[in-house]
């Protein structure tokens, strides 16, 4: 825990950021986790035991690590922004019913090539969601 804690600090700091306590906290909490969370589930999970950090706080913690490119916003439903530290290309898999998202390795499919778009339009970046049903609600 001690080097995983040492290496939070590293990382940080290596990006130009003062460790905050809190944004401390948020880098770890969402290191820790594959679900995407929102800025109220991140919230409630550093709160659970020790009430330390507000809405804002969160939020501004979480565009500090966004501006550096150490966490990434994730768009998957209207309205909802969810948050990712897995920041190496990967796209998503959306379950309709229970919401569960999980990752899709980059690799599963084809290049799209940016380049074919029509004349005008410059295509910079681009990730796939898929929308269904997990294993779970399939069954």
């Amino acid at each position: 825990m001690q080097q995983e804690a040492s290496a939070i600090v590293q990382t940080l700091k290596s990006k130009g950021l003062r460790v905050t306590p809190q944004r401390f906290a948020v880098y770890a909490n969402l290191l820790s986790r594959a679900d995407h969370p929102t800025v109220e589930q991140i919230l409630t999970d550093l709160n659970k035991d020790f009430p330390l950090s507000s809405q804002a706080t969160i939020y501004s913690s979480l565009q500090a690590l966004r501006e550096v490119g150490l966490v990434r916003e994730v768009l998957l439903e209207q309205g909802v922004s969810r948050y990712d530290a897995h920041i190496e290309p990967h796209h998503h898999f959306y379950c309709r019913q229970c919401g569960a998202i999980e990752d899709i390795a980059w690799d599963t499919f084809e290049c799209i090539q940016l380049n074919s778009l029509r004349p005008g339009l410059r295509g910079e970046s681009y990730e796939v969601t898929i929308q269904g049903l997990c294993d779970r609600c399939n069954a």
